[in-house]
Formats: C-alpha cells, structure tokens, sequence
C-alpha cells in the first residue's frame, strides 16, 4: 500500500479557516492533501468568488473558462485564517504607484492591462512575445493558500490563482546556458504616480530574479487571480510572480518580460541597498534586517491594541525547499 505524506507545508482542512467566514465547504475538499490534492470545482460566475468579502467583478472570458476547471488547494502551514480580502488588497506595497500602503489600491487603476504582452527572451529555444491568455492557455489553473511575508515583518495569507512557473519554463526549453530567471514590471510613467514622483530613489523599471532552479521548483507560481477572481491591479494586475518561502518584494508584480540568463541577474533592491535586501531574501528569523529583527512578524488584520504577533518560521513554513540551499550560508547568501 502506498502512503502518502504531505509536505510540512500542506494543512489539513480544519486548519485553514472557518467555511462560515471565508470558504465554502467545497473549497476545503482539498485541504488534506497539499500539493497532491485537487478537486473539480465548477459553478463560479462571472460575478465573483466563493469567498465571502470579495468584491465582485466582471472576469474576462478567458479566465472565467479557465476558472471552472480550477484545481483548490490549500498549502497553508498551521492554524491560520485567511486574510480578509480588502486587507489583502489595501495594505501592499507597489511603489510604481506610490510609498504609502494606501497608495496602490488608490492609484493602480490607472495602469491599462488589456491589452498585455509578455516578452520571454534570453537563453531559451523559443523566445517570443505571448499575451496572458496565450501564457496561461496551456495550463490549469490552481488555488495556492500560500503565506506572504513581508520583508517589513507584517505578513498575510493570500488564495493565489495560478499555475506553476515550472510548466512555462519548460514549454519555452532552457538552454544548457540558463542559469537564472529574470523578471522585469511594466514601466508607464503616465499611468504610475509613483513613477512621476520626483521623490523616488528607484531605478526603473522594477527588476527581480531567481535562480533556475528556485524558479523550477513546485511552489514557485505564475498569479493570475486571487480569492477566485481576477488579480485586482494593486495586486500585480495581470500577472505576478509568487515565491512563498521568500520576502514580498522577490514576488514581482505586473510582469512584461522573463529572461533566462547565464549570470545572476542584479536585482532593484538589491542595487538600491545591498547591505539589506539580498538576492536570495529567503525569510530567516535568526537573519535580522540591519533595521529591525525578523524573529516574528505581524499579521494581518493586527490592530494597534491587539497585535497579531506570530514567531516567523524558517523559508516561511515551506521546509520542503531546504534542499535548494544546501551548503549555502544563508548569513552570506541572505
């Protein structure tokens, strides 16, 4: 008899978060099986989402077909609440639309996302130009609960829709000479208030990077969606990168071009302060940032009388991407 043992990472379904407030009991089915799991859940509408607080939304025809074959999976750690909706898409950061967290939700609606084009260049047999729908076509959508944690050392956890990076990558054939992935956000100082502001000190546009085989690795997701609708444009309209066991910032948002390169790509915080923000940014509590501890974190809903402090987990909770770092020293390679 074969016996499957989910990742430390998956979750069984009574600790993802009470149906009555956030999920319906058919989106739980999957709970117990991580990364293993998946189940047909037809019926959505182009209204919205089975979750409870989201805003409902018109989807385009193409996600919408897609989204009636989704796989739901829930990958979440522990004995955690998803977090609300409009905390999830009104506290970010997005600093193409400005510093303050308030400033994307306020602002991001400006930026034009139809229609969108995704240049995949570099060290790969098929380069090419794809449209979002052309990109995600090939492929089935599934539901990652995953945590997001915040290198400011606040965190969520998001219902991402999406499909593994992996399967993109390879459909485009790496080269021998491909070491890295390199990720690039639009740039469109017309539609970006942050970008106009005089008061940036980023170099844009916005660049972010992985190893290959960080990028290749199951986890790792391209977003389309999230909590069963579209990705609202603060969030990384039309597609994003997810990489759960890293900080935020290494989740690049409202992506135009992936290059597979040969040498470590530089990255945007990376150039702006080295001493802070590393290449790899894997979440460590036993790594501070020069400015603040990361031993715990704040999540979110918290209030200012009723902080919701967690201890920070090594790689996020996501023990199953350790083997990627072996031998590295994660003090050196932070």
């Amino acid at each position: 008899m074969l016996i499957h043992t989910p990742p430390s990472s998956a979750c069984r379904e009574h600790e993802v978060t009470s149906e009555t407030v956030y999920l319906s009991r058919r989106r739980l089915l999957a709970a117990a099986g991580g990364l293993a799991a998946s189940v047909s859940l037809p019926g959505h509408s182009q209204a919205g989402s089975t979750y409870s607080d989201v805003e409902p939304g018109q989807l385009p025809a193409w996600f919408s077909e897609k989204l009636s074959a989704a796989r739901w999976q829930a990958m979440t750690p522990g004995n955690e609440s998803v977090t609300p909706f409009k905390d999830a898409t009104h506290y970010n950061n997005f600093y193409e639309f400005g510093t303050n967290k308030g400033d994307p939700a306020r602002y991001a609606e400006e930026m034009r996302i139809e229609p969108w084009a995704v240049r995949i260049e570099g060290e790969v047999a098929r380069p090419g130009i794809y449209s979002v729908e052309d990109l995600a076509k090939p492929h089935g959508l599934e539901e990652r609960i995953y945590r997001l944690r915040c290198v400011e050392a606040w965190s969520m956890v998001i219902p991402w829709l999406g499909f593994p990076l992996a399967d993109l990558l390879r459909r485009v054939e790496p080269t021998s000479k491909a070491k890295y992935v390199s990720f690039e956000t639009r740039l469109a100082p017309d539609e970006m208030a942050g970008v106009r502001s005089g008061f940036s000190l980023i170099d844009w546009p916005y660049v972010e990077g992985l190893r290959l085989d960080e990028a290749m690795h199951p986890l790792t997701i391209l977003a389309v969606g999230m909590y069963g609708r579209v990705l609202p444009h603060q969030n990384g309209a039309p597609l994003r990168l997810v990489v759960p066991w890293k900080y935020g910032f290494k989740s690049i948002k409202s992506i135009v071009r992936i290059s597979l390169v040969s040498e470590q790509p530089r990255t945007t915080w990376e150039s702006i302060a080295p001493e802070e923000y590393g290449f790899y940014s894997n979440v460590n509590p036993e790594v501070d940032h020069p400015r603040w501890s990361q031993a715990h974190e704040r999540r979110l809903p918290s209030g200012l009388f009723s902080p919701n402090i967690v201890p920070t987990r090594m790689f996020n909770g996501y023990d199953e991407v350790a083997g990627l770092y072996t031998g590295l020293d994660l003090r050196k390679y932070y």
